[in-house]
């Protein structure tokens, strides 16, 4: 019997909310926080998008959301000075996700929680190799907008008890699967609702926040030109939002509750445990419950705060407890790195690469990363791409192709654009990031009614 694989998916996780990433956090998450010291931490893990669905495709399939044209949420189609490139916005079953090629190596599978990978039934979890779906079937923040509690009114969970919150129960629903399935090998990922918006958290945690707040003094928003230079958008600048505080330290306790069930059922060696999220932390929209400084931006930016993400994992037997890894891996890779342990065979595309040379402590070879958003976010951002490659990256803007060079390790926050200073690194990157488009198919801005025709690379 091969390792078993739990996956954790956060919704709108930042960077900075974990006590393992920032030891100043304002919020309490000491399960996590134990799961980091137990196995790797990836100080440059990142999500394949900005935002959620395009980096949901990626986990699935190990692919670039941009080779389907599935490059904004599904279905995000907000124009701005321009028209954003079509959207295709469904996983498309010829796609083989993770869940299938487990599958094919006897993987028990299951998937809880937000799923966000098409319009319809057709497209939900069990028809892509999910034995098991509970709740996974729809778009944005739980059923109805408002059901973090129940009753849920969710077609693919029944209702608990009144007053029953969602983490706690998606928690229980994954204890009763690995315990059912625990002597086969199996791959859960439970993906959870939390901590998207709507803002809603357990009362009890939420006083408790609100007292905590009251003794955390300093500036809580800035000006996008305060922070980072031009703009006229709010961003957060001080972590204290009592319910957002909630919301992390409940999604926390759901995570310890499913960890606890895997030292209690004896599994600790025979499970590899993952976590991560889908994009960065909502900063400079809808409520900008959090801030993710030093990282710039936030949820729907192509700079660090909207990609850069919390990456870590415990694989018995392979990674060493507390150990750091700073390369840059992505959320495409674990599909890979989870199908080869598996001992499956990958004969189709994939963009992610197997991650076991890092996890048993060596080196990667992989000369970049891509990053394709052409599209106009809700939470400010704007049209672009970037690539990373060593310490360097690039970030090239749709509307008119302007870049911008920063040097992550001497710049976490990307404030100082050294693009004048580098020139020939702005164009081997430009080079790379446009070859880069031309593989892998990519669409760009199109043309308003009125408007002049967007910039498009050569």
């Amino acid at each position: 019997m091969g390792k078993s694989y739990l996956l954790f998916l956060v919704d709108d996780l930042g960077y900075a909310d974990i006590g393992a990433y920032n030891p100043n956090t304002f919020y309490e998450t000491p399960h996590i926080d134990k799961l980091a010291a137990s196995g790797m931490r990836f100080t440059d893990g990142y999500a394949a998008n900005p935002v959620c669905s395009p980096t949901r495709f990626g986990i699935q399939t190990g692919r670039y959301p941009t080779r389907k044209d599935a490059t904004n949420f599904f279905s995000g189609k907000r124009a701005g000075k321009y028209l954003p490139a079509p959207l295709h916005d469904r996983l498309d079953h010829e796609e083989i996700t993770i869940a299938e090629a487990l599958k094919e190596q006897g993987y028990a599978t299951y998937f809880a929680g937000k799923w966000h990978l098409g319009p319809s039934e057709e497209f939900w979890p069990k028809h892509h190799g999910y034995d098991v779906n509970i709740g996974g079937f729809s778009r944005g923040g739980p059923y109805g907008g408002k059901k973090y509690f129940s009753p849920y009114g969710n077609p693919r969970m029944s209702d608990g008890p009144d007053g029953e919150h969602l983490p706690d129960r998606l928690a229980t629903e994954t204890c009763k699967f690995i315990e059912q399935n625990q002597k086969k090998s199996f791959f859960a990922m439970l993906s959870f609702y939390s901590v998207h918006t709507p803002l809603i958290g357990r009362p009890d945690l939420v006083e408790k926040y609100r007292q905590k707040a009251q003794r955390i003094a300093g500036q809580e928003f800035g000006k996008e030109e305060q922070v980072f230079g031009k703009g006229e958008r709010r961003v957060r600048i001080l972590q204290k939002h009592a319910v957002y505080a909630a919301m992390v330290e409940a999604m926390d306790q759901a995570v310890g509750k499913v960890l606890q069930k895997i030292e209690d059922l004896g599994l600790q060696d025979e499970v590899v445990v993952c976590f991560t999220s889908d994009n960065g932390g909502l900063s400079t929209s809808e409520g900008s419950p959090t801030s993710n400084l030093p990282l710039r931006g936030g949820k729907g930016w192509i700079y660090e705060g909207g990609i850069r993400e919390p990456f870590l994992i415990r694989w018995p037997g392979v990674t060493q407890a507390g150990s750091v890894s700073h390369t840059p891996v992505m959320s495409t890779d674990f599909f890979p790195t989870f199908v080869k342990a598996a001992g499956g065979t990958l004969n189709h595309q994939i963009d992610g690469v197997d991650l076991m040379p890092l996890l048993k402590g060596g080196s990667l070879q992989r000369k970049a990363l891509y990053w394709h958003y052409p599209h106009y976010s809700n939470q400010g951002g704007f049209p672009a791409g970037a690539i990373r490659m060593g310490n360097w990256k690039l970030v090239e803007r749709y509307e008119d192709g302007r870049v911008h060079l920063y040097d992550l390790k001497n710049d976490i926050g990307e404030m100082q654009d050294v693009k004048n200073r580098h020139p020939q690194k702005v164009r081997l990157l430009r080079e790379k990031l446009h070859a880069w488009y031309q593989e892998v198919g990519a669409k760009f801005l199109r043309e308003k009614e009125g408007s002049a025709k967007p910039w498009k690379p050569e």
